[in-house]
């Protein structure tokens, strides 16, 4: 972990989407933040030390999908298929299919491995994952205040992590989607669409994937914009106590944007950027990481 010291942050932005809004003040304490994303191999051995059970490897509930067919209610994830070509952005099933027994171990599907991808991020995680995951670990999920501001390295306002270029002297910066989404990808990659952690240069604190690679749960719940929350940070998450039941509608405010933001899609590979996911709802591009109080 790196110990983050702690500060103001200027929290949000008023030059991309409106979620973001409006600007406004928060004062962080210090905090001791994951070097990285949970990887594969971390997320093994807290498995392999207490049999969780990902979301993902259970199946759904009837009673959470009313209008669902009994045979789609079996165990599995969301997994990003490109496109053969270019498609109208309007609707996200165009690029995203349901893959039954999709899970953490298998990334794209049933027949496929982790072989090659222990350094890469833990991905197919749900909230009540990551909970249970901080909880084993003695640590917590960071508040979406605490997330943005150790994510900005001491940069106050800037667009990105590294500052206002997106790709510096020409440097690719962080795992995100070069090229024509979703269908084109011009950053060649292997074993999948993640990159091992640590691929690309750190922020000022020496955190590494801020930005890209994949998305990140926070503990705060959403909201459409800033002025709907208080102005200091929320409670942060039991560390060492179950959770209570969330309801299958429930939000939570995930940050970093991923290997699949891109200019002409989701430009969310940005600090001040955020989305709200549903907390049993799990993709081939959602992680997170961990920080926990000095």
């Amino acid at each position: 972990m790196v110990l983050v010291p702690g500060g103001t942050l200027l929290q949000g932005s008023a030059d991309f989407y409106p979620e973001e809004q409006p600007v406004r003040t928060v004062v962080v304490s210090d905090l001791w933040v994951d070097l990285h994303q949970v990887t594969n191999a971390e997320f093994r051995r807290f498995v392999k030390d207490t049999g969780h059970v990902t979301i993902a490897e259970k199946a759904p509930d009837p009673a959470d999908i009313p209008d669902a067919d009994p045979a789609d209610l079996v165990p599995g994830s969301l997994v990003f298929t490109p496109t053969v070509g270019p498609v109208p952005l309007d609707d996200w099933q165009r690029w995203w299919r349901w893959q039954p027994n999709a899970d953490w171990r298998h990334p794209e599907g049933p027949h496929s491995t982790l072989h090659g991808r222990d350094r890469h991020p833990v991905v197919h995680i749900g909230h009540d994952d990551a909970l249970a995951y901080a909880a084993w670990a003695g640590q917590r999920l960071p508040t979406e205040e605490e997330w943005e501001y150790a994510s900005r390295g001491g940069l106050v306002g800037a667009r990105y992590p590294w500052g206002n270029q997106f790709m510096p002297r020409g440097r690719v910066m962080a795992n995100t989607w070069h090229g024509d989404f979703p269908w084109r990808n011009d950053l060649p990659k292997k074993h999948g669409l993640t990159t091992p952690v640590g691929s690309y240069p750190a922020n000022g604190y020496g955190l590494l994937d801020v930005a890209g690679n994949v998305w990140e749960w926070t503990a705060t719940p959403w909201t459409d914009s800033h002025s709907e929350g208080d102005l200091g940070l929320r409670p942060p998450s039991p560390c060492c106590a179950p959770a209570p039941p969330q309801l299958e509608s429930a939000r939570f405010v995930t940050k970093g944007g991923s290997h699949l933001c891109a200019p002409n899609y989701c430009h969310r590979y940005r600090p001040a950027a955020r989305q709200g996911h549903t907390v049993n709802s799990t993709t081939s591009h959602l992680g997170f990481r961990c920080i926990a109080d000095p």
